[in-house]
């Protein structure tokens, strides 16, 4: 790509030019009659003419704010809409208004001011100014440097060809680039030898040149801090800040009955203009967002995290619905202690970077597994995925006549895992590619995209690249040369002959690096909760170029973000910042506000033609709030229904989920009641293993041939992907229905040699490994997917297939391995029963209505309303029943799984001559919407209790009530 080429007039843009420049109308210019006059800017006055004119363009713009005699100028536009751009060029047009031609930008961060230095020294840039007003600007860069003793002291030079520059060079605007850093150093307090100028010291220096100081993310210039007071030495004429977010600070009021409280507002200063998120994403002036959620089965959206090692013991994060608990395990330690889901997996080899699991998966620090799904990292799930996605885009904006070339940006915790030459991440990534362009390649048609392909299969590494701060102790100048080598490689980026199109980086979305045609970001590493999610999706929000460099409008492009469940929400925080910032009410119903704060005030006498005193005085009398305006009880619902209309823009379909909470709430037991139970209780504690009975290695061959025929074992059906978009309607941002996309579609990559893969499985599946040569002879797709993912995932898919099949393909036989029983859910060691247990292990749910008589506890704990109907049941002839507490019961299934049952039940029948143990499973469905894992389980469950004569099993489906089970049951 030659160049890359803006547009004029961009109207969003101007209107904020014209918004800046309007301010100085009318207003004195001051000249200077000493010697050093055309070194500096001519002075702007007329405080009355300043005031009425920000009023008037206030009002032009929709501004409810009132103007001050501040010298502070505000400019609110949101990230990816050109804020760069439009400082610069309000740069020239007040020099070609008022003459004004030396300008001090200041930018928080190193990475930032290498963007804006890029930008401002690109050519493309220079030349579409020159274009329009046959200037350039003279760009001097205020930089750190390396102190020498051996030599003596200058002051830097960019500091003195500013001053020094007259406004005698017509064709030169002056702009000096500086960063907060460079402005607290003492660089700036130093006294230097010189013979120019009346001081010897930075700071008065600059401030003799009169300059307009222009501020860059205003947010990270807090007013009390010391970076702001010494940009107040530079004493600038004016200060224009341009940012997506400003400053907040703390005033103090008076409520109705004279009390001081806190409040925090935004401390705008003289605001002007503004061009909300709302407003960007309406107009199409940025991308729109989908974000894509890696997930499980409901329910089974946990993490586990590998966090670190010291070669003997292992340190892991449960993540549970954002609950967090830290576990430490050796070698050989089953991680059925982090998860109960896990106890078939244990840590193999271990040592201070990384672990080798049972079933050949080796974790690195950072790395995430799903306990019920733990034959993939959730790493390799999101780069598969977004590397998936990439292609699919890639295949459309590159067969077009006119292209775009998309790029994907990832970041990841550990650098060494794409620095190093094996790195887990880059081997990685480089094979998902490669398997990618390789089935791309088998049906491409289009010449350009079929070249370029290829192009990129002959040297997968040029596919990639990265950018890091390598060494925390480094020095920021490390950081900005590297920043600075991406930035200026911007248009090789976007060339589309260039095969280089995934960037990866240890950073979260920062200021000062853009590319407009990102259209992916995988998020495999936490930002924290601090960090705005504008601000992360911000780099990838402009909209694309083509491969001519020219901005493409009319068309509605979406940048695609991945994330793990951890951040589920995501795209709804996303939505409620959106609104939040432009104005919109955004209440979250299931935490109602408790505090009659600013904003409702501020909103209910706007709508309702209101002062503050009278509200406040209106509300007290009525009795809906307190001293402190924290509401009374229903003082919330009743501002919902006397002021409505303050409601008529709140974000819809806005939930937050809340935490679970561990549940300390105990449930006492009748312990009476026991004695009835306890023959049953302890039939069903029996600790018994399960036999398989094939009768020869050639029958099992028969049944795992079976299996690759029957099934599709390379691909993983349980992963799918959340997807969620926003939508702008009647200017809010709504998030668009949910849709579920099971993915299946897993590329075929091989990885690993025929043998080496085979004896890997033979030794996880426990088969022999010529019964494995010989299946595989049958089934030679096989040689498509030699990897390691195939493996742990054929296990799964394997013992799913012998739990399915158990029963109807072989047999099945259950025998008693000890006589120890206790202790139990119910019982101590020594057998006796318990006064109480947690309530969490009975159910989640909780009613107040009245347990049955006969029932084994005295509270209605349950998980579904079948279970409620049957524990509030009184029966007659059921002596006593209990609902079976959660993993007390654990029957083995094949497969190397396990069931629980829910309800027990002891009953007198034939006149009370007899008893009958009855054990009952509820599913609260129709038996056709039983899943087959949930059939199969059953069948299980019914063959272990029939060789039990005392024991009667049967399965209750939400049309059925327990009465008609016992009636049925006792006639048998």
């Amino acid at each position: 790509m030659a160049k890359l080429n803006f547009e004029k007039n961009l109207p969003h843009q101007q209107k904020a030019v014209e918004s800046v420049v309007d301010v100085f109308k009318g207003m004195e210019r001051l000249s200077f009659e000493s010697v050093d006059k055309h070194h500096k800017n001519i002075l702007l006055r007329g405080n009355q003419e300043y005031k009425r004119n920000i009023k008037k363009i206030q009002i032009d713009n929709s501004i409810d704010q009132t103007p001050t005699f501040s010298n502070i100028i505000d400019i609110m536009m949101e990230t990816g809409t050109g804020k760069t751009y439009t400082y610069t060029k309000t740069i020239f047009e007040l020099n070609k208004q008022y003459g004004i031609f030396k300008f001090i930008i200041v930018v928080p961060t190193l990475p930032i001011k290498a963007g804006t230095i890029s930008f401002l020294k690109s050519p493309e840039v220079i030349e579409h100014f020159k274009e329009q007003y046959n200037k350039t600007i003279n760009l001097h860069i205020l930089e750190s440097k390396k102190n020498n003793k051996n030599k003596k002291s200058f002051m830097p030079s960019s500091i003195m060809d500013f001053a020094k520059a007259g406004d005698f060079e017509k064709n030169k605007i002056q702009v000096l680039i500086t960063n907060a850093g460079m402005i607290n150093s003492k660089t700036m307090t130093t006294t230097f030898d010189n013979i120019f100028f009346n001081s010897s010291i930075p700071f008065d220096i600059l401030k003799e040149t009169n300059p307009f100081l222009i501020i860059d993310e205003p947010h990270k210039f807090d007013t009390k801090n010391t970076t702001w007071k010494n940009i107040l030495k530079l004493n600038p004429q004016f200060i224009i800040r341009y940012g997506a977010t400003f400053p907040q600070k703390e005033i103090v009021r008076k409520n109705i009955f004279k009390e001081k409280e806190k409040i925090k507002i935004i401390d705008y200063q003289n605001l002007i203009y503004t061009l909300n998120a709302v407003e960007a994403f309406n107009n199409n002036l940025v991308k729109g967002v989908i974000g894509y959620i890696t997930e499980f089965e409901a329910g089974k959206n946990i993490i586990v995290k590998f966090v670190n090692s010291d070669g003997k013991e292992a340190t892991f994060e449960l993540i549970d619905n954002k609950n967090k608990k830290i576990f430490k395990l050796i070698k050989m330690a089953s991680l059925e202690k982090i998860h109960p889901a896990m106890k078939d997996l244990f840590i193999e080899k271990l040592n201070k970077t990384t672990i080798l699991l049972s079933n050949g998966l080796e974790l690195k620090k950072g790395d995430k597994i799903n306990p019920f799904a733990y034959s993939q990292t959730i790493q390799e799930i999101m780069i598969k995925k977004a590397i998936k996605h990439h292609f699919e885009l890639e295949k459309e904006y590159l067969t077009k006549e006119v292209k775009i070339k998309p790029l994907t940006l990832f970041f990841i915790d550990n650098i060494s895992e794409y620095r190093d030459e094996n790195g887990y991440i880059k081997k990685l990534t480089e094979t998902f590619i490669k398997a990618e362009i390789e089935e791309l390649l088998k049906t491409e048609t289009d010449e350009y995209y079929k070249n370029y392909l290829k192009k990129s299969l002959q040297n997968i590494s040029q596919t990639h690249g990265g950018y890091f701060a390598q060494d925390k102790k480094e020095s920021d100048e490390v950081i900005e040369k590297e920043i600075n080598e991406i930035l200026h490689d911007k248009l090789s980026l976007l060339d589309i002959d260039n095969p280089r199109r995934f960037i990866f980086s240890k950073w979260t979305l920062k200021e000062g690096w853009d590319n407009p045609n990102i259209f992916q970001i995988c998020k495999l590493r936490g930002s924290g909760s601090e960090i705005s999610k504008l601000q992360e999706v911000g780099r990838g929000l402009r909209l694309p170029v083509n491969q001519y460099g020219n901005r493409i409008k009319g068309k509605q492009f979406y940048l695609n973000y991945f994330v793990d469940w951890t951040e589920n929400d995501f795209v709804e925080q996303l939505v409620n910042e959106i609104n939040k910032k432009s104005n919109k009410l955004v209440i979250d119903e299931n935490n109602p506000p408790v505090k009659l704060n600013e904003d409702l005030i501020k909103r209910i006498c706007e709508n309702y033609n209101l002062d503050e005193e009278t509200l406040l005085e209106t509300l007290d009398n009525e009795n809906v709030i307190k001293r402190n305006n924290d509401f009374k009880e229903n003082g919330y619902e009743y501002i919902k229904k006397h002021y409505p209309l303050i409601f008529e823009d709140n974000l819809k379909g806005n939930k937050v989920k809340k935490s679970t909470q561990k549940d300390t709430k105990k449930i006492k037991i009748r312990v009476e009641k026991y004695k009835e139970l306890k023959e049953l209780w302890e039939k069903l504690n029996e600790k018994v293993i399960l036999e398989y009975k094939i009768k020869n290695e050639e029958e099992f061959e028969k049944l795992f041939l079976d299996f690759l025929n029957s099934y599709t074992p390379f691909k993983d059906e349980k992963i799918q992907e959340k997807k969620q978009k926003i939508e702008i309607q009647e200017k809010e941002a709504l998030l668009q229905e949910n849709i579920s996309i099971s993915d299946v579609d897993i590329t075929s990559i091989s990885t690993m040699r025929y043998d080496d893969f085979l004896k890997e499985l033979s030794k996880t599946l426990y088969i022999n490994l010529i019964t494995l040569h010989k299946c595989f002879l049958q089934k030679k797709e096989i040689n498509n997917y030699l990897n390691q993912s195939t493996i742990r995932l054929m296990k799964e898919k394997f013992n799913n297939y012998l739990m399915s099949c158990a029963l109807s393909k072989f047999e099945i036989e259950y025998k008693k391995i000890t006589n120890s029983i206790h202790p139990t859910k119910l019982t101590d060691k020594n057998g006796k029963v318990k006064k109480e247990i947690n309530s969490s292990d009975i159910g989640v749910e909780y009613s107040s209505e009245k347990v049955a008589n006969n029932y084994l506890f005295d509270e209605l704990f349950f998980d579904s309303d079948l279970e409620k109907e049957n524990i509030k049941t009184n029966i007659d002839e059921v002596i006593v029943f209990t609902k079976i507490p959660k993993n007390s019961i654990k029957i083995p299934i094949a497969g190397g799984k396990s069931y629980s049952p829910d309800f027990a039940y002891v009953i007198n029948y034939k006149n009370g001559e007899k008893k009958l143990n009855f054990i009952v499973e509820t599913k609260n469905l129709d038996e056709y919407a039983l899943r087959n894992e949930e059939v199969a389980k059953i069948k299980h469950a019914q063959k272990f209790f029939d060789n039990n004569i005392e024991i009667k099993f049967k399965t209750q489906f939400s049309n059925q009530k327990i009465i008609e089970l016992i009636k049925e049951i006792c006639k048998i």
